[in-house]
């Protein structure tokens, strides 16, 4: 953030009217400032080496390089180690999903999401968390529970992680905040952060998106029913329900 404690933001589309909307919508915010825009892939990682923005809003298809391969460099970049950037798109498709999570976006929201959610994903992500659209997480429930069942056994890299630690893990890729989080578990808000900062460590991840690419990818989340634990916990390998 800036000394002022702004959020700093950078629009990348290649819709100039579209980047006008959004910088209007930002700047209109109190706390939110956009401090640089670019209209093709390439502009968008070299405005962010040059600006080092806290947040990136990136459109997915752009001329000269496309919004993943974009995300994948700008988080590649020593200089932009600060930067989650912001999926926005008019398809949710599942190849655009998955590449953009694995490509190190920290969200994904379709264009027509109502302004006051725009604002609070802007929010949410640059405070490290991962954000998903309702039909992104549908969407990626469907794919993984169409791949063919994993071993039952977890993988080696879920071996380190306690049975709380797992159950953290399946409710971020559910796509619920650290508060939501701890408000399901009974926890305090100190606990639930301790618990994500020790999966980061033990699977290697940057950040909270790749945790939900790691939950789905290793069989962790399956899209079959509820199953509740007598205390209402989710059971290993399932998620609970949305509004439980």
């Amino acid at each position: 953030m800036s000394e002022e404690g702004d959020v700093r933001v950078v629009v990348a589309d290649d819709q100039a009217l579209l980047r006008g909307s959004f910088r209007v919508l930002v700047d209109s915010e109190p706390g939110l400032r956009v401090v640089g825009e670019a209209g093709t892939g390439t502009e968008a990682v070299e405005v962010a080496r040059r600006e080092r923005p806290d947040v990136l809003l990136m459109d997915v298809r752009m001329p000269r390089m496309d919004g993943i391969e974009a995300t994948r460099l700008i988080r590649e970049s020593p200089e932009c180690a600060g930067t989650r950037i912001l999926i926005l798109t008019m398809f949710d498709l599942d190849e655009y999903v998955y590449a953009a999570l694995r490509a190190g976006a920290g969200g994904f929201l379709l264009k027509d999401t109502q302004p006051d959610d725009l604002l609070r994903a802007i929010r949410v992500v640059a405070d490290g968390e991962a954000l998903l659209a309702p039909s992104v997480t549908r969407r990626l429930i469907a794919e993984f529970a169409a791949r063919p069942e994993p071993s039952r056994v977890h993988p080696p890299d879920l071996v380190a992680a306690t049975e709380r630690e797992r159950e953290v893990l399946l409710l971020i890729a559910r796509g619920l905040s650290n508060t939501e989080i701890a408000g399901r578990m009974c926890v305090t808000l100190a606990t639930v952060k301790s618990h994500v900062g020790r999966l980061l460590a033990k699977l290697d991840a940057r950040d909270r998106a790749q945790l939900v690419i790691a939950a789905y990818e290793s069989g962790l989340v399956t899209a079959e029913g509820p199953a509740l634990t007598p205390d209402r916990r989710p059971a290993p390998g399932r998620l609970p329900p949305p509004g439980r």
